[in-house]
């Protein structure tokens, strides 16, 4: 059994991404199992210098008395992972060409975060006009759902319920898409709690349901509330300083971080000197909050 924490290596954690982290160790330890820590560094538009700004997320973590089993796992080393896996689904994969300008418009009603469903456009293409359609792009790789269904019991949100789309699983520069990778990984790290930022809810049923296409059990999930500035909306970094670096130029200590942290969960008050041994003795997944917390 284990949980784990997967931060995208492109800069400095904050405040929200902290207290995530917080949430997905107490969940994990509290109940006996492992915790690992896995980058997801596919995306190299994205990553820069990753190792760096790894070993600096990291740091973090540690100066709040994170702790992890085991190495840590990049996702640019497991690329013959994720190959395996497409292989396995190759029955059932298509291209698509399709840009997202032109999904965004054949999509009458998008979802409420966003998100606009695949209406399965290059499904039914004719061999020749995928060859017309392959000399002009390269092609991203969809997995058919076949119309499917998928629901999850998140911890906060309870039952959540959403259609599966033919979703992407190697987008058209090669790079293996987030919502096939992390599955993946899951699976082969033997991740049975997923615990992460409320923002990622929508993608779980998805999630799921393509974990059980490969042969892998559906975590448990609990999609920790955000953290938002006094006016509601999401923290940003550029705002104020959200980090543990930005914090301790002004004064702030990585305890004194761990504090608020605790505080925002109920586990102490916010000038209560603690460890983090001390908020896992106090730790009862009931009393945490499950609405954002304003900083």
């Amino acid at each position: 059994m284990s949980g784990r924490y997967a931060p995208t290596p492109t800069s400095g954690l904050h405040l929200g991404n902290l207290r995530t982290a917080l949430v997905a160790w107490l969940f994990a330890r509290s109940s006996g199992r492992q915790f690992q820590l896995r980058f997801e560094d596919l995306d190299r538009d994205r990553v820069r210098d990753g190792g760096a700004v790894g070993a600096a997320q990291y740091a973090d973590l540690a100066a709040l008395g994170i702790d992890f089993d085991g190495e840590a796992v990049w996702q640019s080393e497991r690329l013959g992972g994720y190959q395996s896996a497409a292989d396995l689904l190759a029955g059932r994969c298509y291209e698509c060409y399709c840009t997202r300008r032109e999904i965004a418009e054949s999509a009458s009603a998008p979802h409420r975060d966003g998100y606009r469903p695949y209406r399965g456009t290059c499904l039914g293409l004719s061999d020749s006009e995928r060859d017309e359609r392959r000399a002009a792009r390269p092609p991203a790789l969809r997995i058919r759902a076949d119309g499917a269904r998928s629901a999850v019991r998140d911890y906060w949100a309870g039952e959540f319920e959403a259609d599966v789309d033919d979703f992407v699983i190697r987008r058209n520069d090669g790079v293996w898409a987030y919502n096939f990778a992390v599955v993946v990984d899951d699976i082969a790290q033997g991740v049975d709690q997923v615990v992460r930022g409320a923002d990622l809810l929508s993608s779980a049923p998805r999630q799921a349901w393509l974990t059980t296409v490969l042969g892998g059990s559906v975590p448990e999930y609990a999609h920790v509330p955000l953290v938002t500035d006094r006016s509601g909306k999401r923290l940003a970094k550029r705002e104020r300083a959200v980090t543990l670096a930005e914090l301790a130029a002004e004064g702030t200590s990585a305890a004194q971080v761990l504090a608020l942290l605790g505080s925002s969960l109920k586990l102490c008050r916010a000038d209560e000197r603690v460890t983090i041994s001390t908020l896992l003795d106090r730790f009862d997944p009931e009393t945490i909050p499950g609405e954002p917390w304003a900083y």
